[in-house]
């Protein structure tokens, strides 16, 4: 069925979840997470380097968080930080990338107009994606 399963995280306390659920889900299929967080690049040049460091060290924590988890569960775990102005982009290259079968990720949370006006990542994850898409809430 499934053996490769995409868990992108943004360390939200949904995403965290997501993560939990999808180790719950992996570990009797005895399939590996591919957990990957994405980093906005800075595009202003005299503060891109500050910006880079601290950005990078909290996706880095972000991306051990969900290590921790998987391994925790009995599930083989590789973990991937992307650059990218576009996550959901991003998220369906790495399904890509990394030979995936299914794309696992939190649900956004807002409710009412919010979620109309704002839109969310998993959304556009979910009209774009030739992956089947599982969202965990």
């Amino acid at each position: 069925m499934y053996k490769r399963i995409l868990v992108p995280t943004d360390g939200s306390e949904r995403s965290v979840k997501a993560v939990e659920g999808a180790a719950r889900f992996a570990r009797p299929l005895g399939a590996t997470l591919v957990v990957m967080t994405v980093v906005e690049p800075y595009s202003y040049t005299n503060l891109a380097e500050q910006y880079d460091e601290r950005v990078t060290a909290e996706a880095e924590e972000r991306l051990e968080a969900a290590r921790k988890i998987a391994v925790a569960a009995g599930v083989e775990v590789k973990t991937v930080m992307v650059k990218s102005f576009s996550p959901a982009e991003a998220i369906i290259e790495q399904a890509e990338k990394n030979g995936c079968d299914i794309i696992f990720m939190a649900s956004h949370g807002r409710k009412g107009i919010a979620a109309v006006l704002l839109g969310s990542e998993t959304q556009k994850v979910l009209t774009h994606s030739h992956f089947p898409v599982m969202v965990y809430r």
